[in-house]
């Protein structure tokens, strides 16, 4: 990919597999994915469980090298260091140091990806503040609870201002106080054009958060295009919100909104309409 070029990510064909017991043998979980993502855009990652989508996180970090394709992130090989330290990256299953204190921590993560020292404790200080964990900022990560350390893998994932977000089931853990500053901190992302790709099970996330969704269906892509494209063949696969409707008025909505004066305040996929895509998508 050339320097001038407005792709954040680029796969072509590619491949993962991971060992098994036999040597000669090797489990393949990515089979030739094909996708391009411009810079800025949000993308989130959809399919059933073992579709491939934490195999395919892992390999765009940086974290799993391909075994197979080609793979540009932000302009380069994602293995690369300097690539790795424009890159975020919150696992479903994030592991910190648990005997560090929050703020210790934060700032020894930020100065390994490339953050100087000065600026890396007042980072540190402020995103524990954006996420809540302000007063927590010295107590050992052991004694946080599910949500308290899902906060701070946010935090984590962005103290070194990353081009490229990639988030693994971001929201699994949160409380209501953690769903608030999720939004709060993809806005921020959204602000200064950061790629984001999030990988998630529940359709608020995916609704509010991505401008377009790649489908995984056994480790290929199945379908990549706008949320409303995507689920548009699915009959009764949405829910309105309306607004500013007397009594009446909602007994007749299905036949007429704008009649009794109502306002679509929002329009969203139904649960059911994400289960019906998958069902299409691997016949």
């Amino acid at each position: 990919m050339s320097p001038e070029s407005t792709q954040a990510l680029e796969a072509r064909g590619l491949r993962h597999a991971y060992p098994t017991a036999l040597p000669w043998r090797k489990r393949e979980v990515l089979h030739g994915i094909d996708f391009t993502l411009e810079t800025g855009a949000r993308l989130g990652l959809v399919g059933p469980n073992g579709s491939g989508k934490t195999t395919l996180l892992r390999v765009l970090a940086g974290l799993e090298p391909a075994s197979g394709g080609t793979l540009a992130v932000l302009g380069g090989d994602p293995t690369a260091r300097g690539i790795r330290r424009r890159i975020g990256f919150l696992s479903e299953d994030a592991a910190f140091p648990r005997e560090l204190l929050a703020l210790e921590a934060l700032e020894l993560l930020a100065q390994l990806r490339g953050v100087p020292r000065p600026t890396a404790r007042s980072r540190a200080q402020g995103l524990l503040e954006q996420v809540g964990l302000a007063a927590a900022a010295r107590t050992p990560l052991r004694r946080f609870s599910r949500g308290m350390a899902r906060r701070f893998g946010l935090a984590q994932a962005l103290v070194h201002e990353p081009q490229l977000v990639l988030l693994d089931e971001p929201t699994a853990g949160l409380d209501a106080q953690g769903f608030a500053v999720f939004d709060e901190l993809l806005a921020g992302l959204r602000a200064r054009s950061a790629t984001i790709v999030l990988a998630s099970h529940l359709l608020t996330d995916l609704q509010a958060h991505c401008d377009q969704w790649m489908v995984l269906h056994e480790g290929r892509v199945a379908a990549h295009g706008a949320p409303r494209d995507l689920l548009g063949a699915e009959r009764g696969g949405w829910m309105l919100e309306i607004e500013g409707l007397d009594a009446q008025g909602g007994e007749a909505v299905e036949h007429a909104i704008d009649e009794h004066g109502g306002t679509l305040a929002s329009r969203s996929p139904a649960p059911s309409a994400l289960r019906a895509l998958y069902r299409r998508l691997s016949k």
